[in-house]
């Protein structure tokens, strides 16, 4: 990001061996080379209307004689201080409509849409199966994007106790993230060194070792089994309460959708109801994928 005196601002983060991993993650996630860093508490989940400002990293400042460290003001700060206030104005200036509940109606609405697109796939018929393919899928993923992202910006409701709770909902057991770790490396890693590779860049999609074609038309539909397994190696990085917290929220996430496969939708065997899984919850990887990577 060029200054106006012409420098540019460096972030003040690391790599691991001074390379990008190379390990899937999801949009929003970090880069997996950062896992190592502390995440914050449960509690600090931050939000869009109160900003944010990168504190000092280890070593930087000088230290008083009685010990204090003295901060050193760096321009990314100045620039993220710069940021958090003009998004504190516009936050402050609009209506509880255009803070909350434009979002709120577009998640409520795929929560109504959920009983018919499970009731549509008893159908025998190509078409009504067929829409209720895509009416879970869309349902899927506007709860696991859009859900997961308010979510961790604090931004679906001003209760913090609140948007604890649907922070474990949507990140935990829709998406299968721990709370913890996606807040941070969301909130802090990409929104702090957005577009700074092997920080906060916006591409969090990296299979280097695919032939171009299967990495951007047929990889993406292992998604939804990729997911769970970045989930599972970013819970070595956390409390256990926090870890199995996660694992009892991804499970009971996967088993309700299966559940429901075989008890609503009528699927006759397992196997079945696991491949409707894997096709409503990779439908719209594509274009997740692909709008990820070019953005």
């Amino acid at each position: 990001m060029p200054l106006e005196d012409g420098d540019t601002v460096r972030p003040r983060g690391r790599q691991v061996n001074g390379e990008v991993s190379s390990i899937p993650r999801l949009r929003g996630m970090g880069d997996p080379s950062l896992q190592s860093t502390a995440a914050p508490g449960s509690s600090r989940t931050d939000t869009m209307a109160h900003g944010w400002e990168p504190g000092p990293a280890p070593g930087d400042g000088d230290v008083t004689p009685g010990g204090a460290p003295q901060r050193e003001w760096k321009p990314e700060e100045a620039l993220m201080t710069e940021l958090s206030e003009l998004v504190q104005e516009v936050v402050k200036s609009s209506s509880w409509w255009e803070r909350h509940g434009v979002d709120i109606s577009i998640l409520a609405c795929s929560f109504l849409l959920l009983p018919a697109g499970f009731l549509c796939l008893r159908s025998a018929q190509a078409i009504p199966f067929l829409v209720g393919v895509l009416t879970l899928g869309v349902v899927h993923h506007t709860l696991t994007v859009k859900g997961s992202h308010l979510a961790s910006h604090n931004a679906l409701t001003e209760s913090k106790s609140w948007g604890k709770v649907w922070a474990i909902f949507f990140i935990e057991l829709c998406s299968a993230f721990t709370v913890e770790q996606a807040t941070y490396n969301h909130v802090k890693i990409h929104h702090g060194y957005t577009n700074i590779i092997g920080l906060g860049d916006s591409s969090t999609w990296k299979l280097p070792f695919l032939n171009r074609y299967v990495y951007m038309f047929i990889a993406p539909l292992a998604v939804p089994v990729l997911t769970p397994l970045v989930a599972l190696d970013l819970l070595r990085n956390v409390e256990w309460k926090a870890a199995l917290r996660t694992l009892c929220c991804m499970f009971l996430g996967f088993y309700c959708h299966y559940w429901l496969l075989l008890h609503v939708s009528g699927f006759q065997s397992p196997w079945s109801a696991l491949l409707c899984m894997l096709l409503t919850r990779s439908l719209l990887a594509h274009p997740y994928i692909h709008v990820n990577i070019f953005q």
